[in-house]
């Protein structure tokens, strides 16, 4: 039997891939304007121009909750505005053939009390105060604060804003959502046992901290169907201190990945283990997929610093079935048709990545512009 490609097609639940180069979520920080968090004309020409047919893209993060924000300009989904916003988005994607889901976000301890509703402190599972820097409301490195634990009976809500969220996302013309339990941010803080010091039936043990992560998935398959939910898990990803060289970290994600597969989700989406700006991680494990494989008996997707080269032997061997693409998706517009066809690929432009406007986020020039 011939070995899978990048260019082959590819089932993920209900979607269907015309091939396996996917748009990883790329956080950009330019969803501004009129002082709301919603996407505007310029974001939906950028998601426009990285379409592709039958492609798929996996939106910026994107809050669920005005709680939920942890760095400026990022989009939410949870008012009426930010409907509109991305339905001009994804009705550029699919006027280019192509599919989008929305990743459903919420930073918790992440956070700064610039973006919270009355200036509060961010919540948590716990009130541990996290490794390294935020950025507040104004693109301002600060301290982190010491956030919130999360009383018992606010934890429902919380989950109920990604169903809500979830629902909104179908409004606004996603193919369906991909719930972010990567990377640091609440879901795996909640996790995590250096991040999850709760002594109630959210803490302490592996079910019990896997808890709010199936329950959040249960909220949102609930609204899409579970065919049409994607989730995103770094089990050894050291950013925002979401990772911390825990032992049972294997034993975490095993319970994690086994009830995840009871759900019959779309796809999971993991990210391969780096520390700081692609330096290696303190972890020891070179590749989260090929160590979680056995493990997944469905579509899984794979992202951290790809190439077209590494991402073709990577689904070749087996150990995942598509890419996520991001500094090259972000400098390559048209890149499935680049990989396609072996050309060469635009550098990108790093100091452009968060905030601005049109200057390296939509005038990255296509091969027929070349």
């Amino acid at each position: 039997m011939s070995r899978p490609t990048l260019h082959d097609p590819l089932t993920a639940g209900a979607l269907q891939l015309a091939h396996r180069v996917v748009m990883a979520p790329l956080t950009r920080m330019r969803a501004t304007g009129s002082g709301s968090t919603a996407p505007k004309a310029l974001n939906a020409e950028y998601y426009g121009q990285r379409a592709s047919a039958g492609g798929l893209i996996v939106s910026e993060a994107t809050q669920v909750a005005p709680e939920g924000q942890g760095y400026p300009d990022t989009p939410g989904i949870h008012e009426p505005e930010h409907v509109a916003g991305w339905r001009a988005v994804t009705d550029a994607v699919h006027a280019q053939g192509g599919l989008m889901v929305a990743q459903l976000w919420h930073v918790g301890r992440i956070s700064h009390s610039s973006f919270q509703p009355g200036g509060g402190l961010p919540v948590a599972p716990s009130a541990v105060v996290p490794a390294g820097r935020a950025l507040d409301a104004t693109f301002s490195p600060v301290a982190f604060e010491t956030p919130r634990a999360l009383e018992r009976d606010e934890i429902p809500g919380v989950v109920d804003r990604f169903r809500v969220a979830a629902g909104l996302a179908l409004e606004a013309g996603f193919d369906g959502v991909e719930v972010h339990g990567a990377n640091g941010y609440l879901i795996q803080q909640f996790l995590e046992p250096h991040s999850n010091q709760r002594t109630d039936d959210y803490g302490g043990t592996i079910a019990n901290r896997a808890r709010f992560l199936l329950e959040v998935v249960d909220a949102v398959a609930g609204v899409v169907g579970p065919d049409r939910v994607g989730v995103r898990l770094s089990p050894y990803n050291t950013a925002n201190d979401g990772y911390a060289g825990t032992e049972g970290t294997l034993e975490l994600y095993t319970h994690v990945l086994a009830e995840l597969a009871s759900r019959g989700l779309a796809y999971l989406h993991l990210v391969e283990p780096r520390g700081h700006r692609d330096e290696p991680s303190p972890s020891g494990i070179d590749s989260a997929a090929a160590l979680l494989r056995p493990l997944w008996p469905g579509t899984l997707i794979v992202a951290g610093g790809f190439t077209p080269a590494s991402g073709g032997e990577i689904v070749a061997r087996g150990d995942a079935d598509a890419v996520a693409f991001g500094r090259t998706f972000i400098a390559n517009p048209d890149l499935p048709e680049r990989i396609r066809t072996g050309a060469e690929l635009n550098p990108y432009d790093r100091s452009t990545f968060y905030g601005g406007d049109h200057r390296g986020y939509t005038d990255y020039p296509t091969l027929t512009e070349a």
